[in-house]
């Protein structure tokens, strides 16, 4: 982010998009990563596999 707007000056837009697409986008993958992690028994581990054989 300083880079951008080390390079690009503080009013430039691709300075803005840097600044503001970091800010978004790690709250965004983290609720992503919170719901998959929430919901993962609504899925069957293993199909197709014998007991105890790892899924690859």
């Amino acid at each position: 982010m300083a880079t951008a707007i080390a390079l690009y000056g503080p009013g430039s837009g691709a300075a803005l998009a840097t600044v503001v697409g970091v800010l978004v986008e790690v709250p965004v993958m983290l609720s992503v990563c919170s719901l998959c992690l929430a919901t993962r028994g609504w899925y069957e581990a293993g199909i197709g596999c014998e007991e105890g054989e790892v899924v690859r």
